[in-house]
């Protein structure tokens, strides 16, 4: 008969322990904010095609700056370490 093992994180602690952060995109609002004027457009350019594609307010964000931020990167518009 197999062991049954009790479910835990990566961390290790057990499923019940863990802390779910809320607003964890809030982050997207702020940079959304910092963003060239062309950018904006293009992230509600996105997020209004992505709502008419039926998905919801909250993935249609999460896929406007995704791909936003996707595009700074290929165009060399993001900050340099």
């Amino acid at each position: 008969m197999p062991v049954k093992r009790k479910k835990t994180s990566p961390t290790g602690k057990s499923p019940g322990s863990l802390t779910v952060k809320k607003n964890r995109h809030i982050g997207a609002e702020k940079r959304k904010a910092e963003l060239p004027a062309k950018r904006k457009r293009q992230y509600k350019h996105i997020l209004e095609s992505e709502r008419e594609e039926g998905r919801s307010e909250k993935v249609a964000k999460r896929i406007a700056m995704a791909t936003v931020n996707k595009t700074r990167s290929k165009k060399g518009e993001t900050k340099k370490q």
